[in-house]
């Protein structure tokens, strides 16, 4: 098989990135380990964060995510992407994305969350977003000249030859395939399954992120990962999220005592950005014993509710509970995948002919911690920027000279292996010794083990992509343990009980992990506009 460009992923980032290679003259194909619409971005609830209202403004944008970033955005990649966000509301528009407007007159409705000072955020169907953006986008890459996607793809490992990527090796539908590429696009998304407790898909497992680390890309900033505060908590039911644009909507948190307690921890309370209200949370939790606390919408409207929040509504029904007389049980759970492969502002990483776009990567635009609703901004323009300099960057190259493979070759077979039994323990000691409150006894301890489980696991060859996806985690669940480690610090969604400050001084800086090089403590200056 053989395309210009490969991309990997079909998700927002991934499907921009399609569409915008075709754009340009290139012969697409996307590989999509389930079908093209399972993504993260099929969930996305809240909404697009962009700078369009009457009493909004660019360099407001900017600013919030620039203290939300807790110190390690890049602001000149902030001010690129957040400029960018009313063209990306345009560009949705055309694609059909039913953008909610006023019924009078007509005007985009907009949505608040944690972090912005001013209702920002589109949405569409009002909270079923992420579900009408994967839509209108699947439809318009099934329309495109020169696009094909593959379902059931899963991609095993990145191709490479004398220092450039020249395509993917894919278990298509149980066939191992040789997929030439003139350059690769990773949009594969995060790594939050890594955790007992998250939000995503049991899709996102991180491969992209994996597969780019051992082809020899850098990574960077693996400590940060963002957790969700209000995640729905009832035993033996799925971690829903609980949308932010709930408490944009005036929805409050209660503890079991029935007082509302995140004043306290910060005066913004409950539109506090999230790693702020995610610590609050644990902290007040860990002080009174309780495993829960509760998001309480009863003072909303009833038909406010039907009408902005259907699908936290629809939440609480599936567990027998009504929002409009009944308190939702919350706690935080695992959900964005803050750093990944390092990029530029066009999704170039340092292995030539490899881009990559969305959550998978480490671009500058988030710094310590994801401003909410910024996540689907980045996809769509971080997406059409690697897009376009991935096609560009194929037709220089030319069609890769096809050759026989070489590597490694298979480790020992894994045998008797209970990878469910594998998963089950990495996520348990990520969750219980890296999760939203660290230390670095845990750590060290985690470290030690993960190093001990990864000597055996990561030789062997797997029977099937579970197998796969296993080795990707436990790959990256080092990555995350070391880097947390380094990070004497507490900074954006890392939290370090013994470190409990943010400390400029040693820590405004990047953590780069490379393949066969030592960690790197990368000061922040020095890091602002390469690639790593």
């Amino acid at each position: 098989m053989f395309a210009d460009v490969v991309v990997v992923g079909t998700g927002i980032a991934g499907n921009a990135a399609v569409l915008a290679a075709a754009q340009r003259g290139a012969n697409v194909l996307a590989l999509t380990k389930d079908t093209r619409v399972e993504s993260n971005t099929l969930y996305a609830q809240a909404g697009v964060a962009a700078a369009i209202g009457p009493d909004d403004s660019i360099e407001m944008h900017v600013q919030d995510t620039l203290a939300a970033g807790d110190g390690l955005c890049h602001e000149d990649v902030v001010r690129s992407v957040v400029g960018d966000g009313p063209r990306a509301i345009e560009a949705l528009e055309r694609l059909a994305v039913p953008f909610d407007r006023g019924a009078q007159d007509g005007a985009l409705l907009l949505g608040r969350e944690g972090g912005h000072r001013v209702r920002r955020v589109a949405h569409a169907h009002a909270d079923s977003t992420g579900r009408q953006i994967e839509l209108a986008l699947t439809r318009a890459v099934s329309e495109a000249e020169g696009v094909r996607v593959s379902e059931g793809a899963f991609a095993i490992d990145l191709l490479t030859d004398d220092g450039r990527c020249v395509g993917v090796l894919a278990d298509v539908k149980g066939e191992i395939r040789v997929v030439w590429g003139g350059s690769v696009v990773l949009a594969t998304g995060g790594a939050a399954r890594l955790f007992r407790e998250s939000t995503n898909p049991a899709v996102t497992t991180g491969d992209g992120i994996a597969m780019a680390y051992r082809a020899g890309a850098a990574l960077r900033d693996m400590e940060f990962m963002q957790f969700h505060p209000t995640v729905l908590y009832v035993p033996g039911a799925p971690r829903k999220l609980v949308s932010e644009a709930a408490r944009g909507e005036g929805a409050i948190v209660i503890d079991p005592k029935g007082d509302r307690f995140l004043g306290s921890y910060d005066e913004r309370a409950e539109l506090a950005p999230r790693d702020v209200v995610s610590r609050a949370m644990v902290s007040h939790m860990l002080a009174n014993g309780f495993t829960h606390v509760f998001l309480d919408l009863r003072q909303i409207d009833p038909d406010r509710l039907a009408e902005r929040l259907p699908g936290v509504v629809e939440t609480g029904l599936a567990v027998g509970l009504d929002v409009r007389r009944d308190l939702l049980p919350v706690r935080p759970a695992a959900h964005y995948t803050v750093g990944g492969v390092v990029v530029d502002l066009d999704g170039r990483t340092d292995l030539a002919g490899l881009f990559a776009a969305g959550e998978a990567t480490s671009s500058g635009l988030h710094g310590a911690n994801r401003l909410a609703s910024n996540s689907l901004l980045e996809g769509m323009v971080a997406g059409g920027r690697a897009g376009t300099a991935a096609a560009l960057d194929a037709s220089k190259a030319g069609r890769p000279i096809a050759r026989d493979l070489a590597g490694a070759g298979p480790g020992p077979a894994a045998g008797e292996l209970d990878v469910n039994d594998l998963l089950r323990s990495v996520e348990s000691l990520v969750w219980r010794r890296a999760g939203v409150q660290r230390d670095g006894r845990d750590l060290t301890d985690a470290l030690a083990e993960l190093r001990r489980w990864n000597r055996l696991e990561l030789t062997r060859t797997m029977p099937d992509q579970r197998g796969l996806e296993a080795q990707n985690l436990c790959i990256l669940a080092e990555l995350l343990v070391e880097a947390a480690l380094l990070r004497c610090e507490t900074r954006g969604v890392h939290w370090r009980t013994d470190h409990p400050a943010r400390d400029d001084a040693s820590f405004l800086a990047h953590i780069v992990q490379k393949r066969d090089e030592a960690t790197r403590i990368v000061p922040l200056a020095t890091a602002r506009g390469v690639v790593a």
